[in-house]
């Protein structure tokens, strides 16, 4: 058996951030499958919206729900309608004040989840499975990706044995913490039964900052107005040579 860790798990507090954002002591499991049934609602209404993450922020009385979205005018709808049927939906659903906010995705082809959805769309599309991997991940390319790996496995082409094939370009460097990698499931629902497609996007480097949360030490202030009249004459002097020899 494989032990592979998720992409996108092994860089949570370092590169990535945690989609559910919240402290819970004692209503840990009910908030939970709150954010679950949330997402679950979400997703059923905008399957067209392309909507691959979905952030949730906790307050004492209120539920920040963040929609990142390849097509935000699916989401508002016309004059805002959609999003505030939404929102009224969710206040039902949490007996809580919920604020909704759209996020755009500004290129597609460099999230991994709508990646591997498109994938999954030209597959069920009955398009030849190379083909919609190779131009997929070619695109990804063209849009600026440093690299691109994306996997299917199933009954491909109606073969009677479900096999596996990919497409790599570029580099993926799964291991590196710093590498910032995306990570998308999708299904490809077919006649001969369900093709699983997983994709990689390496999208760059990010060097965290070690010195996050450490405080710089403050200057120590002049004791009087003359020493600090001093101190500024003192770094304003020119300095032509080293200082003279006393005797």
């Amino acid at each position: 058996m494989g032990h592979k860790s998720h992409p996108i798990g092994m860089r949570l507090g370092i590169i990535r951030d945690w989609e559910s954002r919240w402290y819970a002591g004692r209503d840990y499991k009910r908030m939970l499958h709150e954010d679950i049934d949330i997402r679950k609602l979400i997703r059923a209404r905008l399957k067209d919206a392309g909507v691959p993450r979905i952030d949730i922020e906790r307050s004492s009385n209120q539920v920040s729900v963040t929609i990142h979205s390849a097509k935000p005018g699916i989401v508002i709808g016309k004059s805002g309608a959609k999003v505030e049927e939404l929102r009224k939906t969710l206040e039902e659903r949490t007996s809580k004040r919920v604020r909704i906010n759209i996020q755009e995705i500004r290129q597609p082809e460099l999230d991994a989840t709508l990646v591997a959805r498109s994938v999954a769309e030209q597959i069920e599309r009955r398009v030849a499975f190379r083909r919609a991997i190779k131009q997929t991940a070619q695109r990804s390319m063209q849009r600026g990706a440093k690299g691109v790996r994306i996997v299917i496995a199933g009954r491909l082409g109606g073969s009677e044995m479900s096999r596996r094939e990919r497409e790599l370009a570029g580099s993926v460097p799964l291991h590196t913490l710093r590498a910032d990698i995306d990570f998308g499931l999708a299904e490809a629902h077919t006649t001969f039964g369900v093709i699983g497609v997983k994709a990689w996007i390496f999208r760059g480097e990010i060097i965290p900052d070690r010195r996050r949360g450490q405080r710089q030490a403050p200057r120590p202030a002049p004791a009087t107005d003359a020493d600090a009249d001093a101190l500024q004459d003192a770094l304003a002097a020119p300095v032509d040579g080293p200082p003279p020899e006393k005797n």
